[in-house]
């Protein structure tokens, strides 16, 4: 099925030194730029993250340390990235959690406010484990009746991931689901907004789920001690804490977020 585009929309996979979004670095990135005509551009990029890559990480995705040893850092490709995508929608496997939040850190550390607003986000997996649970691997045969090779290389598993997305729009249209709270739809077409929406998890006011928005709208702590609790009621209540996030392993987009709301907070005395 041809993609129903109003704009480009950037399919793209990450392989990284870890999972940690605050800590770790992007060793990896692959991007096809699907266009509203059908037409295709695909980029592959190898990053040198200039820190160490575990050696049970290589083992994953096979790059080690010589591999990226003679590549450009992320900070020297950002510019021609940024070019790239564009105003192009985002759209990944997993990549709600993990891909949009460390591609958006990558960003923030070269100095780059990497914005999502007017950005639509589609996360492939979620459409697939709403509809049918399973992995990568698994999707991949299931959707395709294909074996995944090479995978956990960024440019295999984002070919895997245009085609799955396709294949899952061709199936799935007109196919009823039934959410916790028992409303039937059919959520499946070819809308790349609709799609977004759907594939949607959590009310996240950060990207990696640390803060969400509560019934009232509000942003609150989703970990620790407060959890549950307004981030304002907490900066207020024990002004230390933001110190003590600031200067934490927490991704700086979650920081960044953290800090707007501590100032909004000032403001409003």
């Amino acid at each position: 099925m041809k993609l129903n585009l109003t704009k480009p929309l950037i399919v793209f996979d990450i392989e990284s030194t870890g999972l940690i979004v605050g800590r770790d670095k992007i060793v990896e990135l692959c991007m096809i730029k699907v266009m509203p005509d059908g037409s295709e551009i695909e980029k592959l990029y190898r990053i040198n993250p200039c820190m160490p890559i575990p050696k049970e990480v290589t083992a994953i995705h096979g790059i080690s340390d010589a591999d990226v040893a003679d590549c450009p850092s992320f900070e020297q490709l950002a510019p021609s990235l940024i070019d790239f995508i564009g105003n192009a929608d985002l759209c990944g496997y997993n990549s709600n959690k993990f891909d949009v939040p460390l591609l958006v850190e990558e960003f923030l550390r070269a100095g780059y406010d990497f914005s999502l607003h007017n950005r639509r986000i589609i996360d492939v997996q979620n459409i697939f484990h709403k509809m049918e649970p399973r992995t990568l691997k698994g999707a991949y045969k299931f959707y395709c009746d294909k074996e995944l090779t090479n995978a956990h290389t960024a440019n295999a598993d984002t070919r895997a991931t245009l085609e799955i997305f396709k294949t899952q729009l061709d199936r799935y249209q007109g196919v009823e689901y039934e959410d916790n709270e028992g409303k039937v739809t059919t959520p499946i077409v070819n809308d790349m907004n609709k799609l977004s929406v759907f594939t949607k998890t959590g009310n996240w006011a950060d990207l990696v789920g640390h803060i969400y928005y509560n019934s009232n709208n509000k942003e609150c702590f989703n970990f620790g001690k407060y959890k549950g609790v307004e981030v304002e009621v907490v900066f207020e209540k024990e002004p230390t804490y933001y110190a003590w996030m600031m200067n934490s392993d927490f991704p700086l987009s979650t920081k960044k977020l953290i800090t707007e709301i501590r100032t909004r907070k000032l403001f409003k005395k």
